[in-house]
């Protein structure tokens, strides 16, 4: 069996929820209490996508960056 890897970009939304996004896949996002309970739904939505779609024909994760901006705050 062939694995396969994939980036998650982790948040914290206001009322303290772990939201994770995979951004190779178009509107694959999920959420949880715990980082670990939300890294688990995350895995179902991609197990999702990946049925749905060719590995083929995902996008390609190139990186992250942070890119610095001034505000006033």
């Amino acid at each position: 069996m062939k694995k396969l890897h994939f980036p998650i970009i982790v948040e914290i939304d206001e009322d303290g929820y772990y939201i994770v996004s995979c951004p190779v896949f178009s509107g694959c996002h999920s959420y949880g209490k715990t980082i670990e309970e939300a890294l688990e739904n995350i895995k179902e939505a991609i197990e999702l996508c990946i049925e749905e779609e060719k590995t083929e024909n995902v996008n390609k994760f190139v990186g992250f960056r942070e890119l610095e901006i001034e505000v006033n705050a």
